[in-house]
């Protein structure tokens, strides 16, 4: 089964996790502090992890950072922390999503799924990459090789979470050609993501930061204003 770790102070909270986990078969291991979510993943690597920012001995952003020297569990932020910027800090840290407080638990659900199929469950081997996109691809700015999931920019190692490699993936297997919006959300987010534009905007601005060289001018990852995007050869 997948092993979730619930990352959360509020009791309450992490109890109708654990109730609406394990009912769906998950295996939930629960951490009320940063120390003690540190502890239990080093003991029991987790698949996917759900992360609540404000914990009572250090900030999640910190506890996140610390996972991601050796894990590629997808890691969901579960935060009352609401601002574009908190966002962006949480993304570059290496979250994989994030769901503001309150929130709809069938909603958490599907995002949780929607992650773990993203992902690579944190220790099991590379996921191949999609039919049509190249195993590596390399520009004068940047370097991706999609199989062994490493990418360098100007020589030097670039952190990309499973989300960004997938959106990634279905961007060059179109390579040159406009992926829409819609098409976008719905092969890396699912069908139930159609709409969410805001979505892309944020990854692709993540994307850009991490890998262009001018992000506010980007060459590769290229806007088409209200129709989707293209990545540029």
């Amino acid at each position: 089964m997948t092993r979730v770790l619930v990352v959360e102070d509020e009791p309450q909270l992490v109890r109708a996790l654990e109730i609406n986990l394990r009912a769906r078969r998950y295996d939930v291991d629960a951490a009320p502090d940063g120390e003690t979510a540190l502890t239990l993943a080093a003991a029991n690597p987790p698949d996917a992890v759900l992360l609540d920012l404000g914990l009572p001995d250090m900030d999640g952003i910190d506890v996140m950072r610390t996972l991601r020297r050796w894990s590629r569990a997808p890691i969901l932020v579960v935060s009352a922390r609401s601002t574009s910027d908190e966002k962006v800090e949480a993304l570059d840290a290496g979250a994989d999503d994030y769901i503001t407080k309150p929130f709809s638990m069938d909603e958490l659900l599907a995002r949780l799924r929607a992650a773990t199929r993203r992902g690579d469950g944190g220790g099991a081997a590379a996921r191949e990459p999609e039919v049509g996109a190249p195993a590596r691809v390399s520009t004068p700015a940047f370097t991706l090789d999609l199989l062994a999931k490493k990418a360098t920019r100007d020589g030097e190692p670039v952190r990309l979470t499973p989300t960004e490699w997938h959106l990634l993936e279905v961007l060059i297997r179109h390579r040159g050609r406009l992926v829409t919006q819609r098409r976008l959300l719905q092969e890396v987010w699912g069908p139930t993501y159609r709409t969410q534009s805001n979505y892309l905007r944020v990854y692709m601005a993540q994307l850009r930061r991490k890998l262009e060289a001018d992000p506010s001018h980007p060459r590769y990852l290229v806007t088409a204003p209200g129709m989707g995007y293209r990545f540029e050869v």
